[in-house]
């Protein structure tokens, strides 16, 4: 693969530090003109190859895919131009504003015989993948709440009324955008299509600070709670009526959870705490490679389900995001 990173934001660098794990054939940085210099100290901290200040030419030249690691209101204007020019996507998450822009994403994707991918890592950590099988291990399930609820340092100054992107109704920012999508990838992965679903958020200058969706799966009921102006110790559970699972942090950090069983019995369940997102970047890598298509459908069928809940979830509160226009 040789990859076309867009950004040089948190998550790039987060990114960058298991990238030498990869084995990627050749990567180019894109940034701003007034954060070259930023993207520059990264080609040389991690041996990366280029630099390009101008989009178009990054497109002309011989990188395959790009990674759009831009803020959230950006990611279908570039990775649109991106399939327009031969390349294979990454978006990350969430990887469009609206559920429309997604749809016209696959649409000119399956013109061009390309492929997208949404970048949600926890569908692929191993941790993961192990409690959807445990999950017959809990009978029928009842209850299940997930709640990813953190502090942002940007909130202090949100109040104070400097707005960043990730507080910007004009940026899809908001709570429900950048915290409770972790919480929904998991649940919908779990369970699938709810039968209902309603969003409550605590909206502030026309954005969602913090809030709850609500779903109904007709034989059980679920919470996912998102929030930015405050926080509590983690505890995300799944309950059944032979036992529950506990999860005692973000799940999309996950490396370990407890199933604990009605008899008072429990066991834990530990895995390699090897970076978070390393395992999603492989099997991109593997899905590319392979042009294993019904893989790639699979996960982008599930990133367009959640990006219709989600955005049906911000109408019912009033949420509406410029690219919604």
């Amino acid at each position: 693969m040789k990859l076309g990173i867009l950004g040089t934001g948190m998550i790039v660098k987060d990114v960058l530090t298991m990238y030498h794990e990869l084995g990627v054939e050749k990567t180019y940085l894109f940034s701003t003109k007034k954060s070259k210099s930023q993207a520059l100290e990264l080609i040389e901290k991690y041996h990366l190859d280029k630099v390009y200040t101008d989009y178009d030419e990054l497109l002309q030249s011989d990188v395959d895919t790009i990674y759009c690691a831009l803020p959230n209101h950006l990611h279908y204007e570039f990775s649109k131009k991106a399939l327009e020019n031969g390349k294979n996507v990454i978006i990350e998450k969430p990887i469009t504003a609206n559920s429309k822009e997604l749809e016209d994403l696959i649409e000119t994707a399956n013109k061009k015989n390309l492929m997208i991918f949404e970048a949600m890592n926890l569908h692929y950590t191993p941790a993961f993948l192990s409690l959807k099988e445990d999950l017959k291990k809990l009978g029928d399930i009842k209850i299940v709440s997930f709640n990813y609820s953190q502090y942002s340092s940007r909130y202090n100054a949100f109040k104070e009324g400097n707005i960043l992107p990730a507080f910007d109704f004009h940026k899809a920012g908001g709570a429900l955008m950048d915290l409770n999508v972790y919480n929904i990838h998991a649940l919908i992965d779990l369970f699938g299509k709810p039968v209902y679903h309603k969003y409550m958020a605590n909206i502030d200058r026309n954005i969602d600070t913090s809030g709850m969706m609500i779903f109904d799966f007709e034989h059980f009921k679920a919470l996912c709670i998102g929030a930015k102006d405050c926080k509590a110790p983690l505890m995300n559970t799944i309950q059944g009526n032979l036992g529950a699972i506990v999860v005692k942090c973000p799940l999309n950090q996950m490396t370990e959870y407890e199933i604990c069983y009605n008899d008072g019995t429990s066991e834990v369940k530990s895995f390699e705490k090897k970076h978070r997102l390393i395992y999603e970047f492989k099997e991109f890598m593997r899905i590319m490679k392979e042009k294993d298509v019904k893989k790639q459908k699979e996960m982008l069928e599930l990133s367009l389900l959640i990006s219709k809940l989600m955005e049906e979830g911000r109408m019912q509160e009033g949420i509406v995001f410029d690219n919604d226009k």
